[in-house]
């Protein structure tokens, strides 16, 4: 099949298959005479778990490794779950940086109820601080965003 047909069957923008083969996480296709990318049955199947690890939040560098082991599946159950375990640990940390993300917003929000003027504004006030400081100063005790007491 050509890469339209792959793209439709997969539902995967053509860029992003080119993309997958760049990376080495698609295996070159054969090409026609005519210099055409001609994929199998196995490009098909393995653009589709490329797909599904992405949308699992996978990095590339994690499928890769994935790949690597999916070559002898049986001997490396313990390595597959190893990778998935990082992966997981990966996701827990990410939620947690997340999660603090929230409580900034929330705090930053709390700075201002009003719907009028932005002259005084705390919000915007919070925002044009100096870099960082919104976050690091959410938690201050407080509740407001300004020098921490050391």
């Amino acid at each position: 099949m050509k890469i339209g047909e792959l793209a439709a069957r997969t539902h995967t923008p053509v860029e992003t298959i080119r993309y997958y083969e760049r990376e080495g996480l698609l295996p070159e296709p054969a090409r026609t005479l005519g210099n055409y990318r001609v994929y199998g049955e196995a490009h098909a199947e393995r653009l589709l778990l490329v797909r599904n690890c992405r949308a699992l939040d996978m990095t590339l560098d994690e499928i890769r490794r994935l790949l690597q082991l999916c070559v002898d599946p049986v001997g490396n159950c313990g390595e597959i779950n190893t990778l998935l375990d990082e992966h997981i640990g990966h996701v827990a940390a990410r939620i947690a940086e997340l999660k603090a993300l929230q409580k900034t917003l929330k705090d930053l929000r709390q700075l201002c109820g009003r719907q009028d003027g932005q002259g005084d504004c705390g919000i915007l006030q919070g925002l044009a601080s100096a870099p960082g400081s919104v976050r690091r100063e959410s938690g201050h005790k407080h509740g407001r965003l300004g020098p921490t007491h050391g």
